[in-house]
């Protein structure tokens, strides 16, 4: 697969897995659907694009990290190094969306 590929596999398994792991809660305290989906639109597209961009930019310059395979230490390495990364972005901006009840909050209130 070339680069281009594993990217676009990668973003779009993060957005599938990280919506459904905040609606699935949502469906099981009797939402319908088209809320829940909104919700997690609401909840979720900025944390997950923020990671996702600084994730796969920072795999993309370490060097070799794209082209080692899944038994190479290399490539755990920079994926380990580049989630911290992602992670220390992500986390401030997500504070910053909660605070106003922006992001995740806007899920809060709908856990029982």
């Amino acid at each position: 697969m070339v680069h281009g590929q594993t990217i676009a596999l990668a973003v779009g398994l993060a957005f599938l897995f990280g919506y459904a792991l905040t609606m699935r809660p949502l469906l099981r305290s009797g939402l319908a659907l088209g809320v829940a989906v909104k919700l997690a639109l609401a909840a979720d597209t900025v944390s997950i694009a923020v990671m996702e961009l600084l994730d796969n930019l920072v795999m993309l310059y370490v060097p070799g990290a794209m082209d080692s395979g899944l038994a190479n230490w290399v490539f755990w390495a920079a994926l380990a190094f580049a989630l911290a990364v992602a992670f220390a972005v992500a986390l401030p901006i997500n504070r910053w969306m909660i605070s106003p009840g922006l992001g995740h909050a806007v899920v809060h209130s709908r856990h029982h």
